[in-house]
């Protein structure tokens, strides 16, 4: 694709993201929040919120920030979008000026939060994170980004109270070159002979089938510390920055073995997990190998412990001369097993964790299928038109660009975006954000794109996912498209800050007080929302902000109040009153066949211990009318799984012949009622 070609391309998916919003801050939002989802691909970075805030008197500026897991490295954006194609050449002075900006709010982060910065701001949350962080960070990576075309821009890397700041830069001829080349990430190529004190002495084996070779080493503490001060989060397997980003705190037991008896870590650490792509290795004596260089060195099991190392020689000026660790190197013989083999090699080596994203990563059969029905479904034509459009799941970032270059002529191009229209492409971030909205997890949605797309992860893990097919479908593209719209109203009622915490509230808020029984299926035949849920999801998001807006006085800024389950359980109690025309478009429940039942009366239940008894008794206190109603309105709902729905049956038609269920009935039956109401469901009438 000709750079021309693929800027103008590039700017579509911007101004699509606005959706008819015009506004020169938004539109650099967008920008700011296509561009961090390129480099989430090209693994630049793990995650990143948008934050716009700029201070023309004092010269900063900012559009978005990320913090990592383990606390010590920072990253910061700035942006610069003027929407022009061709792409223009942006000076190097207008480059200088801008990672100026950034420094200077990054300086008056670290000093003090509240010189200027406003409480009810979301910048001032970022502020007080950097400012509460400020004793453990040791890096901070600024990050320019442009739609023009950077020339030869020369930037010396500097120290800001006592926090190395590195320079990147991202235009739109590095982002084609990333795109054209087939989206393949920058890999870490390491040169241990050369750069770090001499090659490595190690001993290797290869396997019965010859598909890998193992290496065990010895790597001194120093050696360590410098592969992470060189290229920090980059050296870590994603998987492993996904579990250190849910991780939090650095482990103080590493951090005191390190200070105090750096002699016994090598006996007290399980040690390190490393995969290659390749290597080169000398061969002095028998057994005896010494390692030289690797390509694509990534640490799959370790990273606490790395990062721990290089905390502790940055911050505590540690001696790391008497450190040791083993360090398990793992080599693929088929350079195209590696996308395969290392994520599997990441799970099992971090099996201690309970829930691991890559058990549910983009090649998980959920995704795939997702995938395959957006190519295939037609969505009804909207009012107005008739023709019908694909809604297309992009599973793998940068599928739509490919798919659309590969049509060839322009008119299969255009007839490509006539069918498959830009804003109607959604990503996996975006599916969790309308998945957790709508089964009422917003304090979940509000800690950003990726921790989000984790915490849906573990949730689907932990409960299962629902069957996927044109049903499935149908609802999760009518959760689109109510969440796209609430967007848009809160825009038009200009809020200020947190229009995304705003959405997301008002949307769980409805679905709780509807018990989910708003008509998605009604949603998608007609590709719109009535205007009665309009009025509805307005009145709702002003509640939503002047809720987030005031969080109490030991929750000082909205955007961390947001993210905490006392602001959404506090919020989902709120009375508010809704257009009743709302009720009748709802969900009709229809009656059980076998009309009413008279509630059970307490029965003697087998011997069993305390908890088996309080079970069953709850579970019998539940009558078979309440108990059909529950599974009647999670099949119209879509709500619990099938077979939970099929159990609430069963414990209807035992409470009807009162009849006692058996423990593992009332278990599961006690879970299910429970979730029932978390989402809302009443037994009315």
């Amino acid at each position: 694709m000709e750079l021309n070609q693929f800027a103008e391309e590039f700017r579509q998916e911007v101004l699509s993201q606005c959706d008819g919003e015009d506004s020169a801050h938004f539109r650099e939002d967008k920008f700011t929040e296509v561009m961090i989802d390129y480099l989430k691909q090209a693994n630049e970075v793990d995650d990143g919120e948008v934050c716009y805030h700029k201070h023309d008197s004092r010269g900063e500026k900012l559009n978005g920030f990320s913090l990592s897991g383990d606390g010590e490295c920072l990253d910061l954006f700035v942006c610069y979008f003027n929407g022009s194609v061709p792409p223009e050449n942006i000076p190097n002075a207008e480059v200088k000026t801008q990672f100026k900006r950034l420094r200077r709010f990054l300086e008056a982060a670290l000093d003090a939060p509240s010189r200027g910065f406003e409480d009810s701001s979301p910048v001032f949350d970022v502020a007080q994170q950097i400012h509460v962080q400020r004793e453990e960070l040791t890096k901070a990576r600024l990050f320019f980004l442009t739609d023009g075309i950077v020339k030869n821009a020369e930037l010396e890397n500097v120290t800001v109270n006592g926090v190395e700041i590195t320079h990147y830069i991202w235009d739109m001829e590095k982002l084609h070159r990333f795109i054209t080349s087939g989206m393949q990430r920058e890999v870490i190529e390491i040169d241990f002979a050369g750069e770090f004190d001499g090659a490595v002495p190690c001993v290797g084996t290869a396997d019965a089938t010859d598909e890998y070779c193992t290496y065990l080493a010895f790597f001194p503490g120093s050696l360590l510390a410098g592969l992470y001060g060189k290229y920090g989060p980059r050296l870590l397997e994603k998987n492993v920055r996904s579990f250190l980003q849910a991780k939090g705190k650095i482990n103080k037991g590493i951090r005191n073995t390190i200070l105090n008896e750096p002699h016994r870590f090598l006996a007290y650490n399980n040690g390190i997990s490393a995969t290659a792509e390749q290597i080169k290795v000398d061969q002095p004596s028998k057994g005896l190998h010494l390692l030289k260089w690797a390509r694509d060195f990534q640490i799959v099991n370790g990273g606490q412990t790395t990062a721990s190392i290089y905390h502790a020689f940055r911050k505590d000026d540690a001696d790391l001369s008497k450190l040791v660790i083993q360090v398990k190197l793992t080599v693929l013989n088929d350079p195209k097993k590696i996308d395969v083999f290392v994520p599997l090699i990441s799970r099992y080596a971090n099996s201690q964790n309970k829930v691991n994203a890559a058990d549910f990563s983009a090649n998980h059969p959920y995704h795939i299928t997702l995938e395959e029905l957006s190519r295939t479904t037609w969505a009804p034509a909207a009012s107005g038109t008739e023709r019908q459009t694909h809604w297309y799941y992009e599973r793998a970032r940068g599928s739509y660009l490919d798919d659309k270059s590969r049509q060839g002529t322009p008119a299969k191009i255009r007839a490509f975006e006539s069918l498959n229209p830009i804003r109607q492409k959604f990503s996996k971030t975006d599916l969790a954000k309308y998945e957790n909205s709508w089964n009422q997890y917003p304090h979940l949605v509000c800690t950003g794109a990726e921790k989000n797309f984790i915490k849906f992860t573990e949730l689907f893990i932990e409960k299962g996912h629902p069957p996927v097919d044109s049903d499935y479908f149908h609802r999760l593209v009518a959760k689109a498209i109510l969440f796209k719209r609430a967007e848009r109203i809160v825009s038009e009622q200009n809020f200020g800050g947190f229009r995304a915490n705003i959405v997301t509230y008002a949307l769980a808020w409805l679905a709780h007080h509807t018990a989910q029984k708003i008509d998605l299926e009604k949603i998608w035949r007609e590709q719109e929302i009535s205007k009665n849920l309009n009025d509805s999801i307005q009145i709702v998001s002003t509640q939503a902000n002047e809720h987030i807006l005031n969080p109490p006085a030991n929750r000082r800024n909205p955007g961390e109040w947001s993210k905490h389950p006392d602001c959404w359980t506090a919020f989902r109690e709120k009375k508010i009153a809704i257009p009743s025309a709302l009720q009748k478009e709802l969900v009709e429940l229809r009656r059980p066949q076998d009309g009413r039942y008279t509630p059970n009366t307490a029965l003697t239940p087998a011997i069993h211990d305390a908890e088996t008894v309080n079970e069953i008794n709850h579970t019998m206190e539940v009558s078979a009318e309440t108990w059909f109603k529950i599974s009647n309105w999670a099949k119209e709902t879509d709500n619990l799984l099938p077979w939970q729905r099929s159990l609430a049956f069963s414990l209807g038609k035992l409470a009807s012949r009162e009849k006692s269920p058996t423990p593992k009935q009332a278990a599961q039956g006690v879970k299910i009622f429970d979730e029932a109401q978390r989402l809302g469901f009443k037994n009315e009438g």
